[in-house]
């Protein structure tokens, strides 16, 4: 029953610390609506910016500086590696678990 035991916890352990890190990652590169030029790494596709093969995440500028962990591409903010925290367009007061970082809404993950 002991062994059982310490399986469970391990079991435990061991999906608790694949679900932080794929928290901590800046998320998938997704096609954004297109406003003047496409950041670096996407093409325009209609009226579309559309992620190629080495495309990092990518938000809208939001008429301000980008957030930490992102600089200017294009009229977008583009996350300087993967470990960039996910950052969203500021419209008012940061949800829960995100700061104020420029325009934009960085999460504290």
């Amino acid at each position: 029953m002991r062994a059982q035991s310490v399986v469970s916890a391990l079991a435990l352990v061991i999906a608790f610390a694949a679900a932080s890190v794929a928290l901590a990652a800046t998320p998938t590169p997704q096609p954004l609506p297109r406003t003047g030029s496409c950041p670096s790494g996407y093409s325009s596709s209609g009226g579309y910016c559309t992620p190629g093969s080495s495309a990092r995440f990518a938000v809208p500028r939001n008429g301000g500086p980008c957030p930490s962990g992102y600089s200017s591409s294009g009229d977008y903010c583009l996350a300087s590696s993967d470990s960039s925290k996910l950052a969203v367009p500021r419209t008012g007061s940061c949800p829960s678990g995100f700061s104020s970082s420029g325009a934009h809404c960085l999460s504290s993950r």
